[in-house]
């Protein structure tokens, strides 16, 4: 019905197979995770009747965190307003003001330099 990991692959860079729900075949009922203390074996059960099957794979679950921030995460428009901003006199690419904060990148990687942003203070446009 619904497939777990556990086949090949097709070398090192594929991807992980995602974990799907499995479904009971005689009542469509979810299989839960169940151990078989007996014969060591992971099988998947259903709660509601009494079918049973061997589980494909040892992987029951896979929490991934993915988590991707931008350089200007967080930033919004009314930064231009923040009085504890330094100023510069800088010409806006966007709407030619002259006025615009600046503050150095929030992304702490070691490939990331040292960056600084501007932000406009008439229309909140950011730049470097």
């Amino acid at each position: 019905m619904s497939e777990s990991p556990g086949g090949s692959t097709t070398g090192p860079e594929a991807a992980p197979k995602k974990i799907l729900f499995r479904f009971c075949s005689e009542c469509s009922n979810l299989l839960f995770p169940k151990e078989d203390k007996e014969n060591s074996q992971l099988l998947f059960a259903c709660r509601t009747c009494s079918f049973t099957e061997p589980a494909p794979s040892a992987c029951v679950m896979r929490h991934e965190i993915a988590s991707t921030v931008g350089d200007t995460a967080g930033i919004t428009q009314d930064v231009g307003q923040d009085p504890t901003l330094p100023r510069i006199q800088k010409p806006c690419p966007t709407c030619g003001e002259n006025e615009a904060v600046f503050f150095q990148s929030q992304q702490r990687t070691a490939e990331t330099g040292m960056k600084l942003y501007y932000v406009c203070c008439a229309c909140g446009n950011v730049w470097q």
